[in-house]
């Protein structure tokens, strides 16, 4: 009988991710110096991870 894929174990689980959250993009965007402090943190310039 097979495994259900929900029950894999967690080092399989470590998947890169194409999403950020919002305070990952913050942090990407200050480091490549498109964001500066006193802006906007709704409305963020689409990124992609740092591989």
């Amino acid at each position: 009988m097979s495994q259900h894929p929900s029950f894999k174990s967690s080092s399989s689980l470590l998947i890169k991710r194409n999403v950020l959250k919002r305070f990952e993009r913050v942090d990407l965007l200050k480091k490549r110096g498109d964001w500066k402090p006193g802006d906007r943190v709704t409305g963020l310039k689409k990124t992609t991870p740092e591989e």
